[in-house]
Order: C-alpha cells, then sequence, then structure tokens
C-alpha cells in the first residue's frame, strides 16, 4: 500500500525522483498515465494489469466508456527506474500535469500521485471534510 506525501524537485530533462519507500512497492517495471483532478498516476504493473481489466470490460457502444479509457490508456507509458531512483516523465504528462519543477507524491493505497505542488495545493483542501465524510456514508463508507 502507498501512502504519505514527499516534496521533490522535477529536472529540465523532465527526470523524477521516486521516494525509496515507494520504489520497493514499484517493482521493476510500472506505469505512469494520466490521474484525474490534473494530476499523474503511478501503477505497479499488478495493480495496472487490474486496472486494465477493467477497462477492457467496458462497453465500446458507450462513448463516455471509450473516453474514459482513452484518457487513460492513450497517455501511458512503461517505465523504470535509473540507478538514482529516477524516472523520466514524457513531456506530454509534464505539460498534462503542469510540472515544471517543484512536485508532490503522495501515495493513494494501490497508486502513487503525482502533483505539480500548485494543483496540489489546490486539491487539498480538507475545510469541508465533515460534509465530505457525510457523503461517503451514501456509498457505504462509514467511520
Amino acid at each position: 500500500m502507498f501512502m504519505g506525501e514527499y516534496n521533490h524537485t522535477i529536472d529540465a530533462k523532465g527526470r523524477l525522483i521516486i521516494p525509496s519507500r515507494f520504489r520497493e512497492l514499484l517493482g521493476e517495471e510500472f506505469v505512469l498515465t494520466r490521474g484525474l483532478d490534473g494530476c499523474l498516476s503511478i501503477y505497479p504493473m499488478d495493480e495496472w494489469v487490474a486496472f486494465e481489466e477493467k477497462l477492457r470490460a467496458l462497453p465500446l457502444t458507450n462513448k463516455d466508456a471509450r473516453t474514459f479509457s482513452r484518457f487513460f490508456v492513450a497517455g501511458a507509458t512503461t517505465c523504470q527506474l535509473d540507478k538514482q531512483g529516477r524516472i523520466l516523465v514524457p513531456q506530454t504528462l509534464r505539460e498534462f500535469a503542469g510540472l515544471d519543477k517543484d512536485v508532490v507524491l503522495t501515495g493513494n493505497l494501490n497508486r502513487i500521485e503525482v502533483w505539480s505542488k500548485e494543483k496540489w495545493s489546490e486539491n487539498c483542501n480538507y475545510d469541508d471534510m465533515d460534509s465530505i465524510a457525510e457523503s461517503m456514508q451514501n456509498i457505504g463508507i462509514v467511520i
């Protein structure tokens, strides 16, 4: 399980250090793709395969299903860590997530999210957690 929040930088060539605690769980090869809310997602290969199976099960006759699948798969790339524990983030994915310099990597159970520091600040507003917690009851999450 991935958890925690780490601040790093991405260099001019698009290389990003993956925190050592995450490296062990990723394995030798993993997948980097677009994520929701303007971040990138990194999936260990077994988690990506499970997600891919769910995407394959979507009906091709449904336009939203095709768009949803395309969103994740078209930008996906396999990655391996270099000797310094870095990955190369393709330019298209850097542009999608607005990654320029300061980056936040967060563990989110089965995946790692990669955020620009600015977008992370915008999206981690926890001021209304009481109402969010109440809405989670509607989908069966009770604390």
